[in-house]
């Protein structure tokens, strides 16, 4: 029996599961210490749920399509109205050289998942979502590319791995970032701050405090202003400032389907929501560097979660989770083998070019975090560190701002250039 829901009800249903995801990250500690979101929580239950009835009564559910697109793509135009480039220069030069480590990771991730796809029969396009797609990208350019994948390329079961590839990669974030860390830490010499009586550590830690001091005005500029790592912080928001937010994301929303009729058949023809992102970098930048517009970023960032969460829930309701069976056992090599390269490379590369000293050590817990799953991730990969050795501004002043926004941008670069390589 199929069973076909309007947008009212797809939105009761995904409402229901954001309920049933945020009681069950309160009530279950595991999801909560791995900072697994609460659409991903509840939606797998309902996701199971739903299979369960189509697999002994014979259900399917179809769900309003249109209404989970609006939602993914006012997501990534939240992104995009988020990117500020004039950030760039409060970060200064760690903050660029952190994004070019991360752009040249992002690809080889991609490289490596295509490679590992390859050599187990699977569709190149699959290891791409065993990439960067899932893992550095997270559950919303999961499902972004999921669904752009199953009906522009006929990759069948695209979004349940991208989803599954995606909760693996916030697990595995969580617990490889912090062992890592203290790892490069302890070759650095350095001691937990209450077992440290070396005069030269203590001067380091000094060195830092004096660090923060000259900084905390630029970070308290930010404070307000972080993008998807606190969902549930309070956000002062206006009925003029969520109208004016709202005309941004539409003007975005109308630039991103201009784009894509304009595109069909030519070499920009890109998926609407890499437009919606592409679209709020213009119209942020524009507005704020043309015009000296002020943006609302508070309001922007309550509709970018809302959004997400909702997409998230939708997404998760529409999983057909037997299309997995098939593919469990080599994804499962192929995100081993990711977890290897991650930890690889943050401490070789990550750490190295980023200094070799005590904040090197701590970016490193963050590349963790959001190279493997998410920007929640990588902030409590990095406490967790700061909270046995010494604080580092430096590492919370860069990895919000590469991991919020400007990873999602080159991201979207990278995963178009591979989508489009002949043997693809």
């Amino acid at each position: 029996m199929e069973v076909t829901l309007n947008g009212y009800y797809t939105l009761i249903l995904a409402t229901l599961v954001l309920l049933l995801g945020r009681f069950l990250v309160k009530k279950i500690n595991f999801l909560n210490n791995f900072n697994i979101p609460e659409p991903v929580a509840g939606g797998l239950v309902a996701a199971i749920i739903v299979y369960v009835l189509n697999l002994f009564w014979g259900y399917s559910f179809n769900f309003q399509q249109e209404l989970q697109t609006a939602c993914m793509l006012m997501f990534f135009a939240s992104i995009g109205l988020s990117a500020d480039f004039g950030r760039l220069k409060a970060g200064g030069k760690p903050l660029l050289i952190f994004t070019f480590v991360v752009s040249a990771f992002i690809i080889l991730q991609d490289i490596v998942g295509v490679s590992m796809a390859s050599l187990l029969g699977l569709d190149p396009l699959l290891g791409l979502v065993t990439g960067s797609i899932a893992l550095t990208g997270g559950h919303g350019t999961a499902g972004a590319w999921g669904i752009t994948l199953e009906e522009q390329y006929n990759v069948v079961g695209a979004t349940t791995l991208g989803i599954a590839v995606a909760t693996y990669g916030l697990v595995a974030g969580g617990i490889v970032g912090g062992p890592v860390a203290r790892r490069l830490i302890n070759k650095l010499g350095i001691k937990p701050t209450p077992d440290n009586p070396n005069p030269s550590e203590t001067e380091k830690l000094a060195d830092t405090q004096s660090l923060y001091s000259t900084k905390h005005n630029e970070e308290d500029a930010y404070r307000d202003k972080e993008i998807f790592e606190k969902p549930d912080n309070i956000r002062l928001i206006t009925a003029s400032s969520a109208i004016e937010s709202l005309a941004l994301f539409a003007a975005a929303l109308a630039f991103a389907d201009l784009m894509t009729l304009m595109g069909e058949g030519t070499w920009f023809d890109l998926p609407t929501f890499v437009w919606a992102l592409a679209g709020g970098v213009i119209i942020r930048n524009a507005l704020t560097t043309v015009f000296d517009f002020q943006m609302f970023d508070r309001a922007i960032d309550v509709f970018g979660n809302a959004s997400l969460s909702l997409f998230l829930a939708m997404a998760l309701l529409s999983l057909k989770l037997w299309e997995l069976t098939d593919l469990a056992g080599p994804v499962l090599i192929i995100l081993l083998v990711q977890t290897l390269i991650m930890i690889l490379f943050v401490y070789f590369i990550t750490f190295k070019i980023m200094g070799k000293d005590y904040d090197a050590a701590v970016l490193s817990a963050g590349h963790c975090g959001f190279g493997m799953g998410a920007t929640p991730t990588a902030i409590a990969n990095m406490q967790a560190v700061t909270d046995r050795y010494l604080p580092s501004p430096k590492a919370f002043l860069i990895v919000p701002m590469v991991g919020a926004f400007f990873v999602d941008i080159v991201n979207a670069t990278v995963l178009q250039i591979f989508v489009n390589l002949p043997f693809m």
